[in-house]
């Protein structure tokens, strides 16, 4: 079997094509860290800003924990041709309400099942991003993205 030859890319084209992969990825891979074991799990990036990433969690979830002890995350995100996104950043707890309401406004999950902010298990993040590489499918190697 040949070899893929991956599409070339320009250093202009990285913010778009990677601002590309994160809106077509519906469930991004998010990594935390549990004492020194490290923790990957899918979730709902419920909208992004930029390169910023918003997700929202139930506080009974062990990832709420696993942030709290240490707020630096990696998010990996995959579109349908096997382009990558890796996001490394700072999560923090969005406590301001008008954020908090903007994501039941973008995200019906949210609606159907919490129903409002007011929820006691609601809690929402905010990743800002402090590195951002992108990778062509079979490319193997990463460009590093402006952020």
């Amino acid at each position: 079997m040949p070899k893929p030859t991956p599409a070339p890319v320009t250093a202009d084209q990285l913010p778009d094509l990677a601002r590309a992969v994160l809106k077509a990825d519906r469930f991004p891979i998010l990594a935390t860290v549990d004492g020194d074991q490290p923790r990957a799990r899918p979730i709902t990036a419920t909208w992004t800003d930029g390169f910023t990433v918003y997700f929202a969690n139930l506080k009974r979830f062990h990832k709420t924990q696993e942030i709290a002890a240490n707020a630096k995350v990696e998010l990996c995100f995959l579109d349908k041709n096997d382009d990558q996104v890796r996001l490394s950043g700072i999560a923090e707890l969005v406590t301001d309400r008008a954020t908090q309401e903007q994501a039941f406004v973008r995200d019906a999950l949210l609606r159907q099942y919490l129903k409002s902010p007011d929820n006691p298990e609601f809690t929402l993040y905010r990743v800002t991003p402090t590195r951002v590489r992108f990778m062509r499918e079979w490319a193997l190697d990463y460009f590093e993205v402006p952020i």
